[in-house]
């Protein structure tokens, strides 16, 4: 596979979304949990939404467990979480596995096209991956980095 756009995922509501939809847009791509030290990075993941969406920039959410069971929650239980606590207003996806036999073929993509400090794999949540115009990974970041802290990064891709 080349790029990103060969691939669907389904939404948190259950319809199928084919990634073709956001070609020509730049994408980050995070795997997100509802009880993680992290889980405030959904203000900051909104925040970057807000500032560059009109400029093609669309933020993905992938609820996933694998990580501490920091998201055991139905799909419908964390959409509500994610609305109530942070406002997210960015595509979020249904719980999916990021790492092992299981790992939803998205991440398996994106995992075999950039490698992390440890390798390719995923080693916790709030992995973030920067998708260009093309579809194609160009970044990865860890997941004590801050989505405001990627800004330069999106801008970047965006003008590209």
């Amino acid at each position: 596979m080349t790029n990103i756009y060969q691939f669907e995922a389904e939404l948190l509501e259950g319809e199928n979304k084919s990634f073709s939809d956001y070609e020509g847009k730049v994408l980050l791509i995070v795997n997100t949990a509802s009880k993680c030290g992290f889980t405030p990075q959904f203000a900051g993941l909104e925040k970057v939404y807000e500032k560059y969406k009109d400029q093609g920039l669309e933020v993905l959410g992938f609820p996933c467990n694998q990580f501490g069971g920091q998201d055991p929650g139905t799909n419908e239980q964390i959409g509500a979480y994610c609305q109530r606590n942070y406002g997210v207003s960015f595509p979020m996806f249904a719980k999916v596995n990021v790492k092992g036999p299981e790992a939803h073929v998205i991440f398996r993509y994106l995992t075999n096209n950039s490698k992390g400090i440890l390798g390719s794999g995923i080693k916790w949540n709030f992995t973030k991956f920067l998708i260009n115009k093309k579809g194609e990974v160009i970044n990865r970041y860890a997941p004590t980095t801050k989505p405001e802290d990627i800004e330069q990064d999106i801008e970047k891709a965006l003008a590209d």
